[in-house]
């Protein structure tokens, strides 16, 4: 890497995380309970510890935003695997189907088994979430299953038949909530715009092993991405086994995407535009692309989060609502933009 692509990359590593360290401030001090930086301090340090602000700060707001950042990690890199491996820029993890299987499981769980089951302790929190993680895993399964192709998993069919899976949960999911009862429904409805207000730190542990574990697994295979982007005889001829490999990419995007909508619920976009703001950045080879991808999640859903929290207060808007807004009128621009 030359001298000038360093410095470059360090640039943007430290405007990132420069702005996502002004994000999380404000989204810490400010609030209907305002706070300010001495008893953030004073509160962290645990100098003269005042209750309230301990209910504040680390029952509210810093689950909150650490869950914030770790989905926008997760969903950032998951993007640019998922771009990567289809060689679509306009790929998304929606698209294949995971959010619409997450979506699909919890509001079946709600409907069925919520007020049947005994939970109590972790399962009490966790029920709910691995219910979403396991409804993801059985949609990217169907789309293994039918986007074959004569034993390969084709690029493109992966994308058209993750549209049709999508299409599919959803319609279950539209059906399934009509027979909730309004407490039920209120509360799908809530997840199913991605929000946040329910952030709690078991959420925070059970999502760590799968970041820990699949982010490094993932940039190690970044080279592997970077020979992706060539033709499928031209990788071949490279000693690529791409369907092996394509496989387990999608695998480890999926249980990424699948444990950030598990405890979020479905927040869209963030894999489509970080990829694209990354790329602009720092270029396309995925060993940087990678990192910044995951930067640019984290700040879109803290700022999200952010804005949907204090904007419109003393009401709180979901962050998934917020990016959407933001991310809709991007989508259309790119589309247009690779039609010329």
């Amino acid at each position: 890497m030359r001298i000038d692509s360093i410095r470059r990359l360090l640039l943007v590593v430290c405007g990132l995380l420069l702005l996502i360290l002004t994000t999380f401030y404000i989204s810490l001090t400010n609030g209907t309970f305002d706070l300010s930086v001495g008893d953030i301090v004073k509160t962290l340090l645990r100098i003269n510890p005042v209750a309230a602000h301990d209910l504040v700060i680390f029952d509210f707001r810093l689950p909150r935003i650490v869950l914030a950042i770790l989905i926008g990690l997760g969903l950032g890199i998951a993007g640019a695997v998922i771009q990567g491996v289809t060689r679509n820029g306009l790929a998304d993890p929606g698209m294949l189907g995971i959010n619409a299987g997450a979506s699909m499981a919890v509001v079946l769980f709600m409907l069925i088994f919520k007020h049947s089951l005994e939970l109590t302790g972790w399962l009490a929190f966790m029920a709910m979430p691995l219910f979403g993680l396991c409804g993801g895993v059985a949609a990217v399964i169907l789309i293994f299953w039918f986007a074959r192709s004569n034993g390969r998993l084709e690029p493109q069919q992966l994308i058209l038949v993750g549209i049709a899976v999508s299409s599919g949960f959803s319609a279950i999911t539209l059906y399934l909530s009509l027979k909730m009862n309004p407490d039920d429904f209120e509360a799908a409805a809530v997840w199913l715009a991605g929000s946040l207000h329910s952030a709690n730190w078991q959420y925070i542990t059970a999502m760590l092993p799968w970041l820990l574990i699949l982010i490094p697994y993932i940039w190690r295979k970044s080279s592997l991405l970077d020979v992706m982007q060539l033709h499928d005889e031209t990788a071949l001829s490279l000693g690529v086994p791409l369907t092996a490999q394509r496989q387990r990419l999608i695998l480890a995007a999926v249980g990424l995407v699948a444990a950030c909508v598990s405890v979020s619920g479905g927040i869209g976009f963030v894999g489509l535009i970080a990829p694209h703001i990354a790329r602009r950045l720092v270029g396309l080879h995925h060993s940087r692309l990678l990192p910044i991808s995951g930067l640019v999640g984290m700040l879109m859903v803290v700022l999200g989060d952010l804005i949907g929290k204090t904007i419109f207060a003393p009401a709180q808007l979901a962050a998934g609502i917020v990016i959407s807004i933001i991310g809709v009128p991007y989508f259309v621009y790119l589309l247009f933009r690779s039609r010329t």
